[in-house]
């Protein structure tokens, strides 16, 4: 099997190999930016006249570029949870769902965060069982 030998660094660990970086206005969309920049009033001022026209779909590009569209907001809500296992918590974030308590998506956002802290729990017992393992296997 080959080695492989890694040529040597030309900086130091946590330094960039090129400090001062691509230098601003050089990729291709500034260049389109540039190419443009003195007909974007024009551009502007035709779709507007459209949207006024009654194009509907300049009206709507520019509606959806100058009043985004609202996102559904859902009110934080407290919720103590039982300090038993992961399995009591998730039994507990449903019962609230099903009682009106708590919003579905906050139940969901709040199964998702158990699910993931029962993985990480799970990775660090497995964790200590190997150093168990290893520790009880090096001293026999």
């Amino acid at each position: 099997m080959a080695t492989r030998k890694t040529p040597p660094k030309a900086w130091k660990p946590g330094q960039s190999g090129n400090p001062k970086g691509r230098p601003p206005g050089v990729g291709d969309v500034s260049k389109l930016r540039a190419a443009i920049a003195v007909d974007v009033p024009d551009i502007l001022q035709t779709v507007v006249t459209a949207a006024k026209g009654g194009d509907t779909q300049a009206a709507r590009l520019i509606l959806e570029r100058v009043l985004p569209a609202l996102k559904a907001v859902e009110p934080a809500q407290a919720l103590t949870l039982p300090d038993g296992s992961l399995t009591d918590q998730g039994r507990a974030v449903l019962a609230s769902v099903a009682s009106g308590e708590l919003a579905p998506g906050q139940g969901a956002q709040l199964m998702t965060a158990i699910g993931t802290l029962a993985r990480v729990a799970e990775v660090e017992e497995l964790a200590a069982r190997v150093a168990a393992l290893e520790s009880k296997h090096a001293n026999a």
